[in-house]
């Protein structure tokens, strides 16, 4: 065989091939000729004729290769499948009506040195898959697919957000105070500064202090990374959606969230009603509004409330096997109380409110309500989608709140905040009324694609070495 060239000129896609010439007759050559690349993903010779299956990752398309006709016909026949191979040849239908192009040129682009798994089967060991998705995106057709949701999913909430006025920035990925959130952060060292750094667990107090700065409507699309465990609704790194909206509340984010996720879903699956393992779930607006302490009694019968007795509150806790720290207030263990008994059975889609202000240090006070504060998570088939709110503009509350969340760092809380001295500066310039929203896109195309675990639209999860 010749040498493998340095470049190749496709004149067209498959899928192009497949839609134009859909209708064409059996037994039909036309005086189209075409120039397509991919790998040859089936073979079969019977005798002084070949056949292939070519897929350029749009679609794939019958290969005819007859003896007479195909150059180096024996050479053709021994391709090793997953090769990659140039194509050039006439648009035609064989006897039994099925698309092909026939091989009138041929070269092999790349070689396959390991084997392909079988096309038609794809990989069905899932740790494989996700160690090896340069193979496996070419073998199981509904893992490409996911991914390609993804991505429009991607580019289809950039322009949801930018037709709405607002703009997308980015912010350091590298943070000198861990903050945004409460999660375990990753460390690192900048030798030439001689400085502790933190990998970014959220890009929230930088994307605030734009809105300190003028900026009235902002979102960053970006990658965030904490050290947690990892499981089927967690990888370290992940994708997260964050926005801030000058001059609106939790109620205008509400609006926004179950709009964005309405129209993704029917842009994406051509439907408001998604399929999440054999049950459907239907988006469309309006979503349901429910208090935590609603949604726990409706779940358990328990009447709790912020105003009970710590005792009290500690005893529902052990009913239900919740552990907690000696340092938890009433707010702290209602929401732990929440998390244990009642968030996985929410079907949804729904939107949970009042989040005691204990657990919700960026988030501003209920306006009526005292103790809890304007916050809310959208819950959809048993998962946290998002975590919104009110922003606290108040720089002396919003010590307080931070000097709290150090405290309970300091009694071993590793997920708690610090105080970030600059971002109370900042407040301290003036805040507007904010409303502002953090989405896990991963979860949202978990959503979109109907799989059950994170890394099957993680395109390389985060996996034990290999022994």
């Amino acid at each position: 065989m010749t040498p493998t060239p340095y470049r190749f000129d496709p004149d067209t896609k498959i899928d192009n091939l497949i839609e134009e010439f859909q209708n064409l007759e059996p037994g039909t050559e036309t005086d189209r000729v075409v120039t397509v690349a991919g790998r040859l993903m089936l073979r079969r010779v019977q005798g002084k004729l070949a056949f292939g299956t070519l897929d350029d990752a749009s679609s794939r398309i019958q290969l005819f290769a007859p003896s007479k006709s195909t150059p180096e016909f024996d050479d053709f026949c021994s391709l090793n499948l997953g090769d990659w191979i140039g194509i050039t040849g006439v648009v035609m239908t064989t006897r039994r009506g099925e698309l092909s192009i026939r091989v009138d040129q041929w070269v092999r682009l790349a070689e396959a040195r390991r084997p392909f798994p079988d096309k038609w089967h794809g990989i069905t060991d899932t740790d494989t898959r996700y160690r090896q998705r340069y193979v496996d995106l070419w073998v199981t057709p509904e893992s490409r697919n996911a991914f390609m949701i993804r991505s429009k999913m991607m580019s289809l909430t950039r322009r949801f957000l930018e037709e709405r006025g607002f703009i997308e920035v980015e912010t350091p990925i590298f943070h000198p105070i861990p903050g945004g959130a409460n999660a375990r952060p990753f460390t690192t060292h900048h030798n030439a500064l001689d400085l502790e750094l933190y990998m970014r667990v959220a890009p929230e107090l930088y994307l605030k202090r734009l809105t300190v700065a003028g900026f009235d409507k902002v979102f960053e699309l970006g990658r965030v990374f904490r050290n947690e465990g990892v499981s089927t609704r967690h990888n370290p790194e992940f994708s997260m959606l964050e926005l801030y909206q000058a001059y609106a509340d939790y109620e205008d984010i509400m609006n926004l969230v179950e709009e964005l996720v309405e129209y993704l879903a029917i842009e994406l699956t051509g439907s408001t009603v998604l399929h999440f393992g054999d049950k459907p779930l239907d988006v469309a607006r309006p979503w349901r509004r429910a208090s935590m302490i609603e949604l726990i009694k409706e779940a358990t019968g328990e009447a709790l409330s912020l105003e009970m007795p710590i005792e009290e509150i500690r005893k529902v806790a052990d009913n239900y096997g919740v552990p907690y720290r000696e340092s938890y207030g009433v707010g702290k263990l209602v929401l732990e109380i929440y998390e244990k008994t009642t968030e996985a059975n929410l079907w949804g889609p729904i939107y949970v409110t009042e989040h005691p202000s204990e657990v919700s240090p960026l988030a501003r006070e209920h306006r009526d309500k005292p103790g809890v504060t304007e916050r809310f998570e959208a819950i959809l088939a048993g998962r946290e989608l998002c975590n919104a709110f009110s922003e606290l503009t108040d720089p002396d509350e919003q010590r307080k709140r931070f000097e709290s969340q150090a405290a309970q760092k300091a009694d071993g809380d590793d997920e708690a905040m610090t105080v970030d001295e600059d971002y109370l500066r900042a407040l301290e310039y003036g805040m507007p009324p904010t409303g502002g929203l953090g989405i896990g896109m991963d979860r949202l195309a978990m959503l979109l694609t109907g799989v059950g675990t994170i890394r099957d639209v993680v395109l390389f999860p985060t996996l034990r070495p290999e022994k």
